[in-house]
C-alpha cells in the first residue's frame, strides 16, 4: 500500500493526495461508493480554494461561474438589499466567488491520483510508526470519509455540537431556458419559508427551502409538487429535475483532528452551515494546511512537531468561520415575526453602514492562531497567518518588494520589509 492512504474520494480526499503527489509523496485514495459520486452537492468556492485547485493543475475556471453577488429578499421576494459582486480576478488572482457541480470537479481531480473505489475502510490500528489500513499497511491515513466518518470514530474523536440544525430541502434543476432571473444569490429571508435561489452554472440552477415542521422530501419528489414553491422565481415549463433532497445544516467541530499517525479532515473534522459558502473551502484549506507539512516529515525536511500545528492552526479559524456562518443564518432566517419585522426594517439600510458592502463581499479569511509555523507578535498586529496574494512556493520562500514588486504595495500596507510564505501561502512571518 502507499505511504498515505486517503479514505474518502471527495473534493477535499482528491485534493490533499494531489497535493501530496506534487510534493512526490504516493497516495492512494479508497473509496466505499463503487463509482464517482454523481449528484450535485458544494455549489461554491472562493479564490482561495481556487487558488489551492489550481497550484495541482485543475483547471476550476472551465468548469466555474463566478458568483455575481447576494440579494436579501422578503417573503414576496422584495429587494431589501443587494451586494453586487464584479466577476473580475481578486487578490488571488481569480474571482472571488466561483459557483460550479461539484461532479465536474471531481472528475478534473480524479485524473491527477490514484482511486480505488468499491473499498470500505473497516480497520484502522496503529502500530508506532506505522498504520493498518484494513490490514494493509501505511505511514500515514487521512480521513476525509465525510459527516459520518469512520476514521473520525477509530481515532476515538467525537463531534462538539455548537448549537445549530436547521432542516432544508435541496432541489437541484437543469434548464436551458432563460429563467429571467438575476444571476446573483437570492436569499429570502423569512421566518415561515426561509429559501435560497441561485445559478450554478449555464444550465443548472438550485433551490433550498427550509423546511417545516411534519414535511420532508419525501413530499417533494417531482417538479408538481416543488412548483408552488418555485414558481415565485419562474413558471418555465422547460425543467428537468435533476435531485431532490433533504439537509439537515448543522454546526459540529472534532475536539482532536489527529491521533498520532491518523488526521481527520473536511467534514470528517467539522460541518458549518452554508450560509457564507465556505463548507468545502474549509476542507481544501485543511487539505493545503496539512500537505505540504506532511510531505516534509515524510522526507526527513522538518521534524514530526510541525504535524502537531495542523489542529492548532486550522480548528480555531474553522470554529470562526462556522460561528460567522451560524450569525449569518440567524439573522437570515430565525426570530419569528419580530424578526421578519427588524430585517425589513434594517436590511434596507445596510447599505448605510460605512465598510459593510466589503465585508460582506471580501473573500479573505482571518489570520491563523500562533503556532511552531505563524510567528505572530502576542500585541501587534502581523501579516503572519494571514495569506500571501496570488503566491503558494514550492518552498518556504522569503519574499521583498526588490524580489517579487508584485507583493511590494502588500508589504507595505502590511508594515512589512520581507515575509517568509510557506508553500500553502500562509505567512510564516512577516
Amino acid at each position: 500500500m502507499a505511504p498515505v492512504v486517503v479514505v474518502g474520494a471527495g473534493p477535499t480526499g482528491l485534493t490533499v493526495a494531489a497535493l501530496l503527489a506534487r510534493r512526490g509523496v504516493d497516495c492512494l485514495v479508497l473509496d466505499r461508493r463503487p463509482a464517482p459520486h454523481e449528484q450535485p452537492r458544494a455549489v461554491h468556492l472562493d479564490d482561495e480554494a481556487h487558488a489551492i485547485l489550481n497550484s495541482v493543475g485543475v483547471d476550476f475556471a472551465s468548469i466555474s461561474w463566478p458568483g455575481q453577488g447576494l440579494r436579501l429578499l422578503d417573503a414576496n421576494l422584495r429587494v431589501l438589499a443587494e451586494f453586487r459582486r464584479s466577476s473580475a480576478a481578486g487578490r488571488h488572482g481569480f474571482p472571488e466567488a466561483n459557483m460550479f457541480d461539484q461532479p465536474d470537479l471531481e472528475r478534473l481531480l480524479h485524473k491527477k491520483v490514484t482511486v480505488v473505489h468499491g473499498v470500505e475502510v473497516t480497520e484502522i490500528t496503529q502500530h508506532g510508526d506505522h498504520v493498518r489500513v484494513n490490514g494493509e499497511r501505511a505511514d500515514y491515513v487521512l480521513g476525509c470519509d465525510g459527516a459520518n466518518s469512520f476514521v473520525r470514530k477509530a481515532i476515538g474523536a467525537r463531534m462538539q455540537d455548537l448549537g445549530f440544525a436547521q432542516r432544508w430541502l435541496v432541489v437541484d434543476i437543469d434548464s436551458n431556458a432563460d429563467l429571467g432571473q438575476w444571476d446573483g444569490v437570492h436569499q429570502v429571508c423569512d421566518t415561515r419559508r426561509a429559501a435560497t435561489y441561485m445559478r450554478v452554472g449555464r444550465s443548472r440552477y438550485r433551490w433550498e427551502f427550509r423546511l417545516r415542521d411534519g414535511e420532508t422530501a419525501d413530499d417533494y419528489r417531482d417538479l408538481d409538487r416543488l412548483r408552488p414553491l418555485i414558481a415565485p422565481w419562474t413558471t418555465v415549463e422547460d425543467l428537468s429535475l435533476r435531485r431532490v433532497a433533504e439537509y439537515t445544516f448543522r454546526a459540529q467541530i472534532a475536539d482532536k483532528w489527529r491521533d498520532n499517525r491518523v488526521f481527520l479532515l473536511g467534514d470528517a473534522a467539522h460541518l458549518t452551515p452554508p450560509f457564507i459558502g465556505q463548507g468545502l473551502g474549509a476542507g481544501l484549506r485543511d487539505a493545503a494546511n496539512l500537505a505540504w507539512k506532511l510531505a516534509a516529515v515524510h522526507k526527513g525536511e522538518l521534524p514530526a512537531s510541525v504535524l502537531d500545528t495542523y489542529q492548532i492552526e486550522r480548528r480555531p479559524h474553522v470554529r470562526t468561520m462556522i460561528r460567522l456562518a451560524k450569525l449569518l443564518g440567524a439573522a437570515m432566517t430565525e426570530g419569528g415575526e419580530v424578526g421578519n419585522l427588524l430585517r425589513r426594517v434594517l436590511m434596507p439600510r445596510l447599505h448605510l453602514v460605512p465598510g459593510l458592502r466589503n465585508r460582506v463581499l471580501s473573500s479573505e479569511t482571518p489570520a491563523l492562531r500562533r503556532s511552531e509555523l505563524v510567528l505572530r507578535p502576542r500585541f501587534s498586529r502581523s501579516l503572519a497567518g494571514t495569506l500571501c496574494p496570488g503566491f503558494m512556493p514550492d518552498r518556504i520562500t522569503v519574499v521583498t518588494a526588490e524580489s517579487h514588486p508584485r507583493l511590494a504595495d502588500w508589504l507595505r500596507q502590511g508594515k512589512a520589509r520581507a515575509a517568509v510564505i510557506r508553500p500553502d501561502g500562509i505567512v510564516l512571518q512577516a
